[in-house]
C-alpha cells in the first residue's frame, strides 16, 4: 500500500506507525502478499470509518482511546455494506494486529478490543460423494497410474479414507505392523494425539493387501507403509493430485477431494442408521457439536429427493 493511501485517512503520527507495522508485517512476520494487501485494505477501511465517526482524520490518541463501542459500529457499518461474517472476522483480525503493534510499542491499549469475539462463522454443510462415487474412487481398476503397484497404493489410501473415516495423515502415517495377521481393526492415532479404534472393512484390507503385494519396497516394521515412487514416505499432495485426475475422469465434482471421503463415510453411516455417539468417536471427534454438522448434510439430501421425487411439488 502506497504512503498517501494512509495520509487520507490518518493523521501524520499515525501514518507513521502505519508504515512501520507493514514493513513488519512484510520483513519480520513475512506474510504472503496477498495476506499482507488484505490487512492493510481492512485497516485502510476502518481508518475511513473513523474519520466519519470522529469527524475527522484519526491520530494515535483517537485510536488510544478506542471503545468496543467503536469497533461495534465499523462492523455494523461493514455488514450494511453486504460484509459476510468470514469478512468481518478478517477484518477484525487485521485491526487486531495493527493494534497489538501499537501495544508493544506502547502507543495504545487494545484490551478492550482484543476482547471483543469474532462474528459466528456460518457453518458450510460437508458436500460428500454419492455412495456410487465414492466406491468408484476406491477401485483400483479406475486408478489412473501407469504403474500396477502405484495404482494399488492410491486405492488402498482411499480405500482408508472412505472405509474407516480416516483423514489423509492419518492413513500415511500408518505401519506395516499395523495390518499383521488378519485385523478387524485399527488404532488411529488423531488429532492432539488422541487414539481411537477403527473396525477395518474387509474391502479396505483387500485393498492394502494387493498394495502390499505389488509394492517393490521392502515395507518392513517401524517403516511407512505408504511410499512414493522412490521409496520416501508418501506425501499428501500426491493423492490430492491423484483424486483431481479422477475426478476428471470419473465425472466428478470439484469437491471431491479425499478429504470428502471422511465426509462421505460419516455421511453414508448416518443415513444407515448409525447414531450420532458412534460415529463421532469413529471420527475422532473431541466434541459431539462437530458431527452434528453431518444430520444437516443428511436432511439436505433427503429434501433434495423428496422435491426431486414428490407428484406434487
Amino acid at each position: 500500500m502506497k504512503d498517501e493511501q494512509f495520509l487520507i485517512a490518518a493523521r501524520p503520527d499515525l501514518a507513521e506507525q502505519l508504515q512501520a507495522w507493514a514493513a513488519n508485517l512484510r520483513q519480520e512476520r513475512r506474510l504472503s502478499a496477498h495476506t499482507l494487501d488484505a490487512y492493510l485494505r481492512d485497516v485502510r477501511q476502518f481508518l475511513t470509518f473513523l474519520t466519519g465517526h470522529l469527524a475527522g482524520a484519526p491520530g494515535l490518541a483517537d485510536i488510544g482511546d478506542l471503545r468496543p463501542a467503536d469497533m461495534r459500529a465499523f462492523l455494523a457499518h461493514r455488514r450494511r455494506d453486504g460484509a459476510g461474517a468470514r469478512t468481518l472476522g478478517r477484518s477484525l483480525a487485521g485491526i487486531r494486529s495493527f493494534l497489538r503493534f501499537l501495544e508493544r510499542r506502547g502507543l495504545a491499549n487494545a484490551a478492550g478490543i482484543q476482547a471483543m469475539r469474532a462474528p459466528r462463522q456460518p457453518k458450510s454443510l460437508p458436500k460428500p460423494l454419492t455412495d456410487n462415487q465414492a466406491v468408484a474412487v476406491t477401485k483400483s481398476g479406475e486408478q489412473l497410474a501407469e504403474e500396477p503397484w502405484v495404482a494399488a497404493r492410491n486405492a488402498a489410501v482411499l480405500s482408508l479414507l472412505y472405509g474407516c473415516g480416516l483423514r489423509i495423515s492419518e492413513a500415511l502415517a500408518l505401519n506395516p505392523q499395523d495390518f499383521n495377521g488378519n485385523p478387524a481393526s485399527l488404532y488411529i492415532a488423531g488429532k492432539g494425539g488422541k487414539t481411537r479404534m477403527v473396525p477395518l472393512i474387509p474391502a479396505a484390507t483387500a485393498a492394502v493387501r494387493q498394495y502390499q503385494d505389488l509394492c517393490p519396497w521392502d515395507l518392513e516394521a517401524g517403516e511407512p507403509l505408504f511410499r512414493g515412487v522412490r521409496g520416501g514416505r508418501l506425501q499428501p499432495a500426491i493423492i490430492q493430485k491423484e483424486m483431481r485426475r479422477l475426478r476428471s475422469a470419473l465425472g466428478l465434482p470439484d469437491t471431491a477431494t479425499p478429504h470428502a471421503l471422511r465426509h462421505s463415510f460419516a455421511t453414508h453411516l448416518l443415513a444407515g442408521g448409525g447414531d450420532l455417539r458412534s460415529i463421532q468417536e469413529l471420527l475422532g471427534h473431541a466434541s459431539l457439536s462437530t458431527t452434528q454438522i453431518y444430520t444437516g448434510v443428511d436432511t439436505a439430501r433427503l429434501l433434495e429427493a423428496y422435491q426431486k421425487s414428490h407428484p406434487r411439488v
